[in-house]
């Protein structure tokens, strides 16, 4: 495919996902981890406008965004405080859709220049991450309507069913390598590729379902500290979680609010929407534990990169026909998000794009049922602080 036609479906998408929502859904901000739909659109404009037109002198459609449309570039410039992006009541979408149409025209004026590349490649996989939190967002923010409203029309879902049994594929030790290996796009948290040693382990052949964190709610793990991580049982604690978040139990149902809107969830659907706190409970309770990061990788590697991704159309995890190693739900690991060894940031502002947030973060892995395909890969590694759960987050056992 053509950088042109790339360019082209990518942006397309963003918009395409953005357009069951309406001007005032897309103004909305829930909370300060989420960011409304209106902002996600602009900060992936702003981000070609900044990084590839600029510097090679076109001018600004307005250089009052360089401001509002910042995230956290301390190099480029002040921003507009991130908890108060909700109050961004102008620019007006339309105004923000003249935005992106005007960059576009700017951006397919240079797009056959091979020296634009590799930024701009970056750039399409920066706006693929913000295509996943679009709808993470905007579905947090329709959970705060007392009437639950559905980011789209139901359709029509899969009848559901017990899960199959668990079992656990066996791996080997010994030393392995970790990282991206090259010949194709990576983000530079990926690398470099170096050798790490593993200890034998065995790996959950199927995702933790829904009916399994019933049987954890029913068994009063929520209520069990011996489960927990201390600073987990605090969270919960504090937070008053009886469930995932989205989730509730009524008369033995379990129902969960999609992006379909409120719906009962069957046993054999991936479990979603739990913190690192949960998902490292729920691992505990079923005598195992998280995987590493290296032992996922090391087990992903022999998979194809395929499974339930936007694309599919389902917006919602699939009942388990696989081990599916991709798509579906984000999987949380054990390991903290940290440098790879040897990792160096990138010179100038595009070094602030991952390796400043490395501390306090867990890492992921996996993609979602919300990622945009072609995204992941065996050594994409996610990142979010423990407490999240907004997120398409879910798990795998390892022993």
């Amino acid at each position: 495919m053509s950088l042109l036609a790339r360019y082209q479906e990518v942006r397309a998408r963003t918009e395409a996902l953005a357009a069951p929502l309406s001007p005032e859904d897309q103004t909305l901000q829930s909370m300060p981890s989420a960011s409304p739909t209106k902002w996600h659109r602009a900060h992936t404009t702003w981000f070609f406008e900044t990084f590839v037109l600029a510097p090679r002198g076109v001018p600004a459609f307005d250089p009052r965004f360089a401001y509002l449309f910042n995230s956290y570039y301390e190099a480029i410039g002040p921003r507009h405080a991130r908890p108060k992006r909700g109050m961004l009541s102008r620019p007006s979408c339309a105004e923000i859709a003249a935005y992106r149409a005007d960059v576009d025209a700017k951006m397919g004026r240079i797009l056959d220049d091979p020296s634009v590349r590799e930024l701009v490649t970056l750039g399409l996989n920066h706006e693929e991450q913000h295509q996943e939190l679009l709808l993470t967002d905007a579905l947090h923010a329709l959970s705060e309507n007392p009437m639950l409203p559905a980011y789209r029309s139901s359709r029509p879902r899969e009848p559901g069913g017990v899960a199959r049994a668990l079992r656990f594929d066996s791996f080997e030790g010994g030393l392995i390598e970790l990282g991206n290996p090259g010949g194709g796009f990576a983000f530079d948290n990926e690398g470099p590729r170096h050798k790490r040693w593993i200890e034998p382990f065995s790996l959950s052949d199927r995702l933790i379902t829904v009916g399994e964190m019933r049987a954890f709610i029913a068994d009063k793990g929520y209520a069990t500290p011996s489960l927990w991580l201390a600073e987990g049982w605090d969270f919960v604690r504090a937070q008053q979680i009886e469930a995932p978040l989205y989730a509730r139990v009524e008369e033995g149902r379990y129902r969960v609010f999609g992006l379909d809107g409120e719906h009962e969830a069957p046993d054999d659907q991936p479990l979603r929407h739990v913190s690192f706190y949960e998902a490292d409970a729920i691992a505990r309770w079923m005598s195992a534990r998280l995987p590493t990061e290296a032992e996922w990788e090391h087990a992903a590697s022999r998979h194809e990169v395929r499974g339930n991704f936007v694309d599919s159309g389902a917006l919602e995890p699939r009942a388990a026909r696989d081990t599916q190693m991709y798509g579906d739900v984000w999987q949380w690991t054990r390991s903290s998000y940290e440098p790879y060894p040897g990792y160096q940031p990138a010179p100038g502002a595009l070094g602030e794009y991952n390796g400043k947030f490395m501390v306090g973060q867990i890492v992921l892995r996996g993609g979602s049922c919300l990622t945009p395909p072609g995204h992941v890969r065996a050594s994409y590694r996610n990142f979010w602080p423990p407490d999240t759960r907004f997120q398409m987050t879910g798990l795998r056992l390892a022993r």
